[in-house]
């Protein structure tokens, strides 16, 4: 996809608004879009049923009242967790029809199986409900789960999440044929900049909090930024 005419975002909401509403429900979702970020990343897995929910961690004891590991569990039974302030585990359908095509989602896949079951929920809300491939960006560190969405929906913007800086700089998003790099904010200098803007890409960073680190970015000229608190980048 050529991303010259893309509304690439500019600020967007780390798991909704994560340090506003608890991360990754409803409520934050709702929060980064009263705050007007351009859009939001939430981070998806697949559990025991078969639905793709919306949760970081692969154990439910950070963010809800329930033990264990998602993917041992039902939708049914994870329904039923508490997830902070009365909230419960969204799938990523209700994320989608929360949204319902005002911001970017940038969904992060977790875990095998996430490409598959993402790239169908993608396909069925651009084949009828309104969306179009500039409403969606796909992410993950995990470089093979990404590849394989990008063969089921090639035409859906996509790009790698680094958390260190590759001696070949951002040469890894272009080989895979990516035109946007993800790079974690604290490595991130001019020579990595400068190399993704040569290879065509856009730099999209996360996740920047304080003020500090939000100007040393717009510094540097990224083309967006993750943050936990979206009104600070607005």
């Amino acid at each position: 996809m050529n991303l010259s005419a893309w509304p690439y975002p500019r600020t967007l909401a780390h798991r909704g608004a994560g340090k506003l509403a608890p991360e990754n429900t409803l409520a934050s979702f709702s929060k980064a879009l009263e705050l007007g970020a351009d859009g939001v990343e939430l981070d998806v897995r697949l559990c025991r049923s078969g639905e793709l929910v919306v949760i970081h961690d692969r154990r439910l004891e950070r963010t809800t009242n329930g033990r264990g590991a998602v993917e041992e569990m039902t939708l049914r039974e994870l329904k039923k967790l508490e997830a902070g302030q009365g909230e419960r585990i969204p799938t990523l359908e209700e994320v989608l029809d929360l949204i319902d095509n005002r911001a970017l989602v940038d969904i992060e896949l977790k875990g095998p199986g996430t490409a598959e079951g993402a790239a169908e929920v993608v396909r069925r809300r651009l084949e009828g409900k309104g969306w179009n491939v500039g409403h969606f960006l796909i992410s993950s560190f995990d470089h093979h789960e990404l590849l394989r969405f990008h063969h089921l929906l090639p035409q859906v913007p996509f790009g790698p999440l680094l958390a260190a800086k590759p001696l070949d700089y951002a040469r890894l998003a272009q080989d895979m044929g990516s035109e946007i790099i993800l790079p974690f904010f604290e490595f991130l200098d001019q020579d990595f900049v400068r190399d993704a803007k040569a290879r065509g890409l856009k730099v999209i960073t996360w996740t920047v909090n304080h003020p500090e680190d939000i100007r040393r970015m717009e510094a540097l000229g990224v083309d967006g930024m993750v943050s936990n608190y979206p009104e600070r980048l607005t």
